[in-house]
């Protein structure tokens, strides 16, 4: 690694003194963390007993996390910004606590951990330990909206954040091995995106340290001019700070902040004073420091410093190897920690001062608990967008269409205060909700030509060809206070699935166990262009698989709705874009479907979650025959129509119609908050009758929710298995036996009664199906009777 030379002087001797001193201070810290468990300022000769039993942890990105926080804890002071730090080597936890400690954040949020010698000692022992704190950078941390597992989202987590925020900066480090990954490579486009009039800014800060954990990293062993082409040819203005020694590269480092600061408000006050969204080229900084800078250079006569071999715990087995005990306690003590520590602990007065003092510091900024800055959306009604509904399933309707019309208004209303958006993959429009572009545009400040349509640097929906990139904004988005909904493909939000994982499981710790955590607005999912209706894609483009995935996260963070209906999705999306501290799926068509429930009626039925249609029951006042269930708009329409095949085949069987909103409803309550106790999921499904589910999704789920119920041993589900290509809608349900015609075959088989008398029904429904592939074979379209039907009511 080659010393970098500089004649910057932006630090005078006594402040670059200081912040050295403040940065080993941060760095005794981080080693402590990872090592010890008692002797917390080395005022005895270290003891193998002192040292924890199992080492846990990662230095190797550390020094870097930590020589950055102290550069813009100066630039912080000078200038007065607001600015939240984002680290995306997360599992750096151990700079981020003790940068926080070292302000004083982190003790007044766990006052346990108080600055003195026992508080020190307190903060030492949880890391990594039972009952203690993870080892990477997680809710538990104080200034932190990204969770240290979450690899590749950083940058567009911070992008997110700036959203609507002018006046905060987002400074989001970006490790050499994340920017391997695909997400952060799409990420660092989110520039084309931003508008310097009304968005704050993102300082990119990409630490090249060289080596992940066993292997060099891509973009260090790249030449620098092609590596500064590649961020050129990204849209930014790269800074480099290249070095080993700490002096200088204090100095070159303070001159480069300084730059970026510069550039960025000059781009603001630039775009602000003359009105103009332009794009600019944002200033970033390129870092390359050593992997375990300022560690042991050799263990046991291998590199350790600038190797990989630092990149979790340089060295362990303290017990069985006295060397090892020995230079733990010079490593510790190059950091000279009686110079940096009073008698009691705390941290000398002049270090101390080096901090931002109350919401300027980056652990107590506001945005990083957004929760303390959300507000309500300004709500229309929804019940003024019903569609007129007289009698059931006589009026055909698009449900995300209808939906789209309340969106429209939701943006309208919230333009003022700007703390609502809609992301997506160029599916805003496909997805029918194209009525929000009677108000707002696609955000875009990239060129544009003259036949662009709905481009403009303000607007308000977020569209980018990359679901990590729509996801990782809206995470963003939401986390620093704000209210935001994804739509997208069904097939496709499956590229969002780990991202999803670490969304719930930061809502799941924030909303029980870190009080301090204000709740958040909801994550709202639409899933449309759904699996039943994907006529011209295919294959390819069928995949319910996502609620599978979703309703394996805790009961307390997870909703899952499978409106029939437009009025039913008007409901759902209301009482969703009103919920804190959730994620919400919701599954619905985009194609013209039967409507079957007036707003009345859906208020009700969707506030209940689950009920029986008596419209489409003939068991009132008599025990039924047999219980056919739904959920998803597909598979009730299938119901209803297999219904109406049953009474003009079997007019004297006794069928109860079931229709499943909220799928959570049918776990007990004691696994979902949601569930119906099992006395009152008898009295919906009976405790000995058959009963024919039609199911959205993959069968099992039902099974998986239910296997605990009563009647379990007597349900049968319909649902998609896997068969799938391009043809007919009709033809897809079929293919996967959830059509009409298998489910009254399902109700003449389970049901002991009909026996021999139903043969004939079951050659008719036989011959029917027969009809329907010679049909779709030579016309290409779906029969009359199935394409026109329509529920006869009675």
């Amino acid at each position: 690694m080659p010393t970098s030379t500089s004649k910057s002087k932006t630090l005078m001797p006594a402040l670059l003194k200081l912040m050295d001193a403040y940065w080993r201070a941060a760095n005794y810290l981080s080693v402590g963390q990872i090592y010890l468990l008692d002797n917390p300022l080395l005022r005895q000769p270290l003891k193998v007993e002192d040292v924890k039993p199992r080492l846990l942890g990662h230095w190797g990105t550390t020094p870097g996390l930590n020589f950055i926080y102290v550069h813009l804890n100066r630039v912080i002071k000078e200038h007065d910004l607001n600015m939240l730090y984002i680290a995306g080597p997360g599992h750096g936890g151990p700079a981020l606590v003790a940068n926080t400690y070292l302000e004083g954040t982190y003790s007044e949020v766990y006052p346990d951990i108080s600055q003195d010698t026992e508080g020190m000692k307190r903060l030492f022992k949880q890391f990594s330990f039972p009952g203690g704190i993870p080892s990477h950078v997680a809710p538990e941390t104080p200034g932190s909206i990204h969770e240290g597992g979450e690899l590749g989202y950083a940058l567009s987590h911070a992008f997110g954040a700036v959203l609507d925020n002018p006046d905060l900066i987002v400074s989001c480090v970006v490790g050499d091995g994340e920017a391997e990954t695909g997400p952060l490579a799409a990420a660092w486009h989110s520039n084309k995106f931003l508008n310097p009039v009304t968005d704050g800014a993102v300082l990119p800060i990409l630490h090249l340290n060289g080596y992940k954990i066993a292997n060099p990293t891509v973009l260090a062993r790249i030449p620098h001019k092609e590596l500064e082409s590649l961020f050129v040819g990204y849209g930014y203005h790269p800074l480099w700070v290249e070095g080993d020694d700490p002096a200088t590269m204090h100095q070159l480092m303070a001159e480069t902040m300084d730059k970026a600061i510069q550039q960025i408000h000059r781009i603001q006050h630039s775009a602000r004073k003359k009105g103009e969204a332009t794009r600019p080229l944002w200033p970033m900084i390129i870092l390359r420091t050593p992997k375990g800078w300022t560690g042991p250079k050799e263990v046991d006569g291998q590199k350790a410093e600038g190797y990989w071999r630092s990149h979790q715990v340089p060295f362990s087995g303290m017990a069985g190897n006295p060397s090892h005990l020995k230079l733990l306690e010079k490593w510790m003590k190059s950091y000279n920690p009686e110079t940096l520590f009073d008698e009691n602990g705390q941290l000398k007065p002049e270090l101390a001062a080096l901090a931002p003092t109350g919401l300027r510091r980056m652990g107590a900024n506001p945005h990083a608990n957004g929760g303390l800055l959300l507000k309500a959306l300004k709500m229309p009604n929804f019940r003024d967008y019903a569609i007129e509904v007289s009698q059931p399933g006589q009026v055909i309707g698009e449900s995300t269409r209808v939906m789209g019309q309340f969106l429209r208004d939701v943006l309208k209303r919230n333009l003022e205060q700007k703390n609502f958006r809609i992301f997506g993959p160029d599916e805003t429009a496909s997805n029918r909700l194209g009525a929000v572009f009677e108000v707002t545009s696609r955000a875009w400040v990239a060129e544009t030509l003259p036949e662009d349509d709905h481009l403009a640097a303000d607007g308000r929906v977020m569209e980018i060809l990359s679901e990590h990139t729509c996801q990782g904004w809206l995470e963003g988005y939401l986390l620093t206070g704000r209210h935001g909904f994804f739509n997208t493909y069904e097939a496709f939000v499956h590229v969002v699935d780990s991202m999803f994982n670490q969304h719930a499981k930061w809502l799941k710790v924030t909303g029980k166990e870190i009080p301090w955590r204000q709740p958040i607005a909801s994550l709202n999912y639409l899933l449309s262009s759904h699996v039943w209706r994907q006529d011209h894609n295919g294959f390819s483009h069928q995949d319910p698989g996502f609620i599978d995935h979703v309703v394996n996260k805790k009961a307390e963070v997870i909703r899952v709705y499978l409106p029939p209906d437009a009025n039913s999705l008007l409901w759902v999306t209301d009482h969703c874009l009103r919920s804190r501290n959730f994620i919400n799926v919701i599954v619905a068509g985009k194609q013209p479907q039967p409507q079957y429930l007036n707003m009345d009626a859906a208020i009700k039925h969707c506030t209940a979650g689950i009920g029986m249609w008596e419209w489409a029951s003939n068991d009132k006042g008599a025990d039924p025959d047999v219980v056919l269930a739904c959920a998803g708009d597909t598979p009730t329409l299938e119901t209803l129509a297999a219904v109406d095949l049953l009474r003009q085949y079997l007019p004297d069987l006794k069928v109860r119609v079931i229709n499943v909103v909220n799928l959570m409803k049918l776990q007990q309550p004691r696994e979902h908050p949601h569930g119906l106790t099992d006395k009152e999921f008898d009295t919906l499904f009976t405790t000995d009758k058959p009963i024919i589910f039609a199911f959205h999704g993959y069968p099992w789920l039902i099974h998986r929710l239910t296997y605990r119920r009563t009647n379990h041993w007597n349900l049968h589900v319909r649902g998609y298995k896997e068969e799938g290509t391009t043809t007919t809608p009709f033809d897809m349900v079929v293919r996967n036996d959830l059509d009409r015609f298998h489910l009254v075959e399902d109700v003449i088989d389970r049901v002991p009664r009909l026996g021999y008398h139903a043969a004939y029904v079951k050659q008719a429904i036989r011959d029917k199906l027969i009809d329907h592939k010679e049909y779709i074979a030579k016309y290409g379209e779906d029969m009359p009777e199935i394409r026109n039907w329509k529920w006869p009511g009675r």
